[in-house]
């Protein structure tokens, strides 16, 4: 089959390889949709931590935003997926420390994570080999686009969960990329008032046109009460921001990280007493995501800029954006997809 590896910093190629076979517990999931992640970008330019304190060595395999169809069941597993559209966790634990026993296997010491943390070959390839007690079956409500879109929709519902806004309050999202805004439209869907703080005109008119109340610049911003802040940015600033800019007594969210260590000062935590939430992984959100979908409560296909093929994963990595791309931020990749010459 065909796949796409990194093997080093801005290395790349479309390989043929060995197809996976699924093992105990195991199925193999033809790829349908990948969506190409910040974290894959990181992957690519070597800068991504993992490489740093070996959770992860080239060559790689990226993709973790993915759905696809059951093609092959392993022993032990119910030969009924066979056939069953499905998309799944990122975050494979390791099934008997306390953590996983506790349900916490998205922040399991010893978990892989399917493209980038301890070999775990990823999904932008044809076939993906993935333990079933990771799949979520997908609801034929729920096409590709939207399928693929359920891994960063579950971040982004952990966010908006963790910020705790009711109906009528007001919250304020960091950051207009792909985290940001599900965000955006998982907070609306549950009657939270949304403004968006950006940089660019372009993405901040995305913005707009989803339905948020106001998308700002820092320049801009009104002088109002923020009831939760999630920063969902890249910029080292922004987490001191967002605990400056939150209510008194309500939280920030964080699901953005920064590429070099961003500074926080918890004196203006403690002070406001103010609660400070981390997110990481979409686990504990994939099936709310789904659920949400699935109802049209939200819809993340308009996030999708296009759907490209392997071929096009490189340039994309290395920046590129397709002449013929809509305004979102997401770009989507079809494995199944040939490159027209």
């Amino acid at each position: 089959m065909r796949a796409f590896v990194l093997s080093g910093p801005g290395e790349s190629a479309v390989l043929e390889v060995e197809p996976p076979v699924a093992g105990p517990g195991q199925v193999v999931v033809d790829i349908a949709r990948v969506g190409v992640c910040g974290t894959d970008a990181e992957m690519f330019s070597g800068e991504m931590e993992y490489l740093h304190n070996g959770l992860a060595v080239y060559p790689v395999r990226l993709g973790h935003e993915w759905c696809g169809t059951v093609s092959e069941v392993g022993d032990g597993v119910d030969p009924r997926w066979v056939g069953r559209r499905t998309t799944g966790d990122t975050q494979i634990g390791c099934g008997h420390c306390h953590r996983c026993l506790a349900g916490r296997q998205h922040v399991c010491e010893q978990r892989q994570e399917i493209g980038l943390r301890r070999g775990f070959d990823g999904a932008l390839a044809e076939k993906l080999a993935v333990p079933v007690s990771a799949l979520l079956p997908l609801p034929d409500s729920v096409g590709d686009t939207a399928g693929a879109m359920v891994e960063p929709g579950g971040n982004a519902l952990r966010a908006v969960r963790a910020a705790a806004v009711g109906v009528g309050e007001r919250l304020l999202i960091i950051g207009p990329g792909t985290i940001g805004l599900l965000a955006a439209q998982f907070a609306m869907a549950a009657g939270s008032e949304v403004h968006v703080l950006g940089v660019t005109p372009a993405s901040l008119a995305f913005a707009a046109g989803l339905g948020v109340t106001g998308a700002w610049t820092a320049e801009e911003l009104p002088d109002l009460r923020w009831d939760a802040v999630v920063d969902a940015s890249n910029h080292p600033a922004s987490p001191s921001l967002a605990a400056t800019l939150v209510d008194a007594g309500r939280r920030v969210v964080y699901i953005g990280l920064s590429e070099r260590q961003s500074v926080l000062d918890t004196r203006t935590l403690a002070m406001k007493d103010v609660t400070a939430v981390g997110v990481l992984s979409a686990s504990p959100g994939l099936s709310g995501a789904v659920d949400s979908y699935a109802s049209g409560a939200v819809d993340p296909r308009p996030l999708v800029a296009a759907t490209l093929t392997l071929d096009d994963v490189d340039g994309v990595l290395r920046g590129h954006r397709p002449p013929a791309a809509g305004p979102g931020p997401k770009i989507h990749v079809d494995p199944r997809a040939r490159r027209l010459p």
